[in-house]
């Protein structure tokens, strides 16, 4: 019996973006390319993002407590954007659906690690979260929808509704 018999390899990480993180963004980039358009039903988004609607809708709802989306009620209603997608970071949206994005407890404040004063792995870890925090920051659902623009124009062609 070899090492690989006797002892299980496991691999594991953490996504920093969770699921649910990807799922609104997704949602987010869709109502970006459409901007200007109207209201969009939470049942489109969620059929074109290949979301559950049930988790669409949670989502939404929580885009819009934010005041990142905003909503109409009725058979015409649905959600647009509350900004203009070059205004909204998807850092907004990251924010929004899971809170503040760090990349180890230490660096979400005082009284989180007694060490912090001394630590030298807190002050390289922090410069790295700055940086995240500003590429996040700068990244906009415009840039996002522009890139996939050419995606809805191809599915526009096959009859789907966008």
């Amino acid at each position: 019996m070899g090492l690989c018999d006797t002892w299980q390899v496991r691999w594991e990480w953490m996504d920093i973006l969770r699921r649910n993180t990807d799922y609104a963004l997704r949602l987010a980039v869709n109502l970006a390319g459409r901007y200007g358009d109207g209201w969009v039903s939470t049942r489109a988004l969620s059929d074109e993002e290949d979301v559950s609607y049930q988790l669409a809708c949670k989502l939404m709802q929580k885009l819009h407590k934010e005041g990142l989306v905003e909503s109409d009620m009725g058979p015409k209603g649905g959600f647009r954007l509350a900004r203009r997608p070059e205004d909204v970071p998807i850092l907004d949206v990251i924010a929004a659906i899971q809170g503040p994005l760090r990349l180890n407890r230490c660096l979400l404040g005082d009284g989180f690690c007694e060490r912090q004063e001394t630590c030298p792995i807190r002050a390289r870890i922090g410069r790295l979260q700055e940086q995240m925090d500003e590429y996040l920051g700068a990244v906009t659902l415009a840039e996002l929808a522009e890139n996939r623009r050419p995606q809805r124009e191809t599915t526009q062609g096959r009859g789907r509704n966008t």
